[in-house]
């Protein structure tokens, strides 16, 4: 329970992380009503002994019941939570398999901690420093807060005084007219009337002070917010459309606009009543105040417009559902959606403003570059700015929009210096505003989109949205960065790169990997990363994207977990696998075949290591087969047909069935043989030749013959042609010569597993 608390009071960036952890995977809302039954659990063991799972997800049934069951009691069954429709979740998905129910929460309390602990870290290196300054924003916009109540009460107390001073001036002399005695005191009432007409002139000298001094601290907290914490808040929002684990939330932001808006306002409508309090009681004109108070009411308005001019932002950048992962590329003709907020949520403003998107508007390219296509929305649409009712902001939400390429007609040339997949586009977001006199127009832009118009340009789109949005630039006025794109430092690069596996893997890539990454594409002595060399052609870009569509697709749960180390180069792999027991292997990318993932082991003879590696398996391969199936079947085979598995532990010393024995297709194993129209179920079953070499021929003699040829020499660290070579040698040439029988570990030519067309 003292984990699952400490998870609930994180920030929502981190509660983000935890709501992905879980996603799909197992209920949170289970998590939260067992926590303490969940937390009190070893599921690390239960996770390798079955029984003891099984009996670990009893309790759960069990603890489920007792919960439900006093809800009945209680009469709380319309407010309390699903019991019935947790329990029936839990036995739906986890009854005849308890050990995946044990994999899955070991695994995610095993997250909770990481995230916990990088929440400590941030904490103890600068991120107090974050709380700090919100802290200082949010004593600043209750100290105005304050101040304006004040205000009010000094206006009324203010108005009070002069009702009174009036009330005496106007009645004074029917009293005297009424009670001659009075008139001996006329003296002492002028006397008192001046006294008190002295103390109001001073009394409205300090209000507007008063109002000055509010308008001072607004000034500061207005420039802080717009200046300051929203372009802070945008650059977190760019970096977070590329996969950046921050925090986009934007309640804060609304909190304090919203409270510096109504300060203001309420100071606006104070003012005027004192303008009023001047027209009723000394006769001047309210619509002609006079020097000092027309001057503080200009600073007011500008104040005003200024934060409203900024209130309104692009909540949710541009994204076709299509791509939720891949926000800010657009396929002309392809329905997209985006949503606007105006951070000053006051209730006044509630339907005033009707926002509409524009295209490229006051973009200097879509007027001066040649070739620079144009678009226009398929449909005219626009929005009233409502409230949203979950998180009560003023939110519009563009559901509907496309996209339309403009054909031009006019002459001359079309060429642009830019490909399709480098012109970057805007949207902006235009309204009115119409409020206590108050008339501004107001604007929103979109970060930079990619507008391409088949499906095959996404790859190139994205590469072009993480270089622009890793070079800090969300507020373009130019949008011709491609035609001399500045280089990124690998960090940069690096940082970008990892996030993309952390946001459609769900984990990033660790300091061993990046550095495979850099040698492969890095060849700046400074190591700076040049625009060509990461996208064009058969770039990097290209091979990365396929290996996170091939992870996405296929073993992303291999991945998360960390059993597939991927990014290490062959040399690498040598070195790391060539002092580890005979069957140790490890899982990685290739980097000959594009989208394949292959794996390398290592067996021992002659007192030397051989690493060997399979053919890479492609996405049609793992299509067929899952790479858990392949590893627990994949089998050698040498002569007489008999058949071994090489493959025993995951580097570094992980029995393989412990690794991915949770992943293995039970269903089909223990399936017995079935007969369906005649045939006979079967299973593919991916098999190779044996590669590691036979023992060194005896060398007591002088005589040279076939067999003191050392075959060893030829190709024995890896799965190549050579061993091919020397397999169709022994075949062909077996009877001619008196050559030994073909030992049980030697040939290597790889049977790949069938393809569909071979299976027909």
């Amino acid at each position: 329970m003292a984990q699952w608390q400490d998870v609930l009071r994180l920030d929502p960036a981190l509660q983000g992380r935890v709501s992905q952890l879980y996603e799909r995977r197992f209920p949170r809302e289970i998590r939260h009503c067992l926590c303490v039954l969940i937390e009190s659990q070893d599921w690390s063991l239960a996770a390798v002994d079955e029984k003891h799972a099984s009996t670990c997800l009893h309790a759960l049934l069990v603890s489920l019941d007792e919960q439900w069951n006093r809800s009945l009691q209680e009469n709380n069954i319309l407010q309390g939570p699903d019991f019935p429709g947790m329990k029936n979740h839990l036995l739906e998905h986890f009854q005849d398999e308890p050990l995946n129910l044990a994999v899955i929460l070991s695994e995610c309390l095993k997250e909770e901690k990481k995230i916990l602990a990088s929440a400590s870290e941030e904490q103890g290196c600068g991120h107090p420093a974050v709380e700090q300054k919100w802290r200082e924003l949010d004593s600043r916009v209750s100290e105005l807060t304050r101040q304006t109540l004040d205000l009010k009460k000094e206006i009324k107390s203010l108005d009070d005084l002069n009702e009174k001073l009036d009330y005496i001036q106007k009645t004074w002399q029917s009293q005297v007219e009424q009670h001659i005695g009075l008139a001996q005191s006329h003296a002492v009432v002028e006397g008192e009337c001046l006294k008190r007409a002295d103390f109001i002139s001073q009394t409205k000298q300090m209000v507007l002070q008063l109002i000055v001094n509010i308008l001072t601290l607004a000034q500061q907290t207005v420039a802080t917010l717009t200046d300051v914490e929203l372009p802070e808040w945008k650059r977190r929002q760019q970096l977070a459309c590329i996969g950046g684990p921050v925090d986009t939330c934007l309640d804060h932001l609304q909190k304090w606009f919203t409270s510096v808006a109504e300060v203001l306002l309420r100071v606006r409508e104070e003012l005027q009543k004192l303008q009023d309090q001047n027209k009723k009681y000394n006769g001047t004109d309210a619509s002609n105040p006079p020097g000092p108070m027309a001057e503080i009411d200009k600073f007011a308005r500008s104040l005003l417009t200024k934060l409203l001019a900024n209130a309104l932002v692009v909540d949710k950048q541009p994204v076709m559902s299509s791509l939720p992962q891949r926000p800010l590329v657009l396929k002309t003709g392809v329905r997209f959606t985006v949503t606007v907020r105006f951070l000053a949520n006051l209730p006044e403003f509630k339907c005033l403003l009707k926002v509409k998107p524009v295209f490229d508007k006051d973009v200097e390219e879509a007027t001066t570059a040649n070739g620079y296509r144009h678009f226009d929305f398929s449909r005219d649409d626009c929005k009233v700015l409502d409230v949203d009712s979950p998180r009560g902001g003023l939110v519009a939400e563009f559901g509907l929009l496309s996209l339309k390429e403009r054909k031009e007609r006019g002459k001359g040339s079309h060429e642009s210096r830019l490909g399709v997949t480098e012109e970057l586009h805007i949207i902006k977001f235009v309204t009115e505003f119409q409020h206590a006199g108050l008339e501004c127009n107001l604007e929103a832009s979109s970060l930079p989109v990619v507008v391409i118009s088949s499906t095959n340009q996404v790859v190139g789109a994205w590469a072009s949205i993480m270089w622009c949005s890793m070079l800090s630039i969300s507020e373009l006025r130019s949008l011709s960065l491609f035609v001399d794109p500045p280089p990124l430092t690998w960090q940069q690069l690096s940082q970008a790169l990892s996030w993309q596996f952390l946001s459609v893997c769900k984990r990033g890539l660790d300091e061993n990997q990046l550095s495979m990454l850099k040698d492969k594409i890095v060849d700046d002595p400074d190591d700076l990363v040049h625009w060509s060399k990461f996208s064009k052609n058969e770039n990097a870009w290209i091979w990365i994207d396929g290996i996170l569509d091939l992870i996405k697709r296929h073993f992303v749960d291999l991945w998360q977990d960390g059993s597939v180390m991927g990014f290490v180069s062959r040399k690498r792999t040598q070195v790391l696998l060539q002092e580890k027991p005979t069957g140790t292997f490890l899982l990685r990318f290739s980097e000959s075949y594009k989208d394949a993932i292959t794996f390398s082991w290592v067996e021992h003879a002659n007192g030397e290591a051989h690493v060997h590696a399979v053919e890479p398996y492609t996405k049609h391969e793992l299509s067929a087969i899952s790479l858990p199936d392949i590893l627990y079947h994949y089998s050698l085979k040498a002569q007489r047909n008999k058949t071994r598995n090489p493959l025993l532990y995951l580097y570094p010393d992980i029995p393989k069935d412990t690794a991915f024995g949770r992943y293995y297709n039970s269903s089909e194993m223990s399936a017995s043989k079935k007969v369906v129209d005649g045939y006979v179920n079967r299973r593919l079953v991916p098999t190779s030749l044996s590669p590691t070499p036979p023992p060194s021929p005896p060398r007591d003699t002088d005589t040279m013959d076939i067999t003191d040829m050392d075959i060893t020499d030829i190709g024995t660290t890896n799965v190549d042609t050579n061993m091919d070579s020397r397999y169709l040698f022994w075949e062909l040439f077996s009877d001619f010569f008196d050559l030994p029988e073909l030992p049980e570990l030697w040939t290597s030519n790889q049977e790949m597993l069938p393809t569909s067309d071979q299976l027909c």
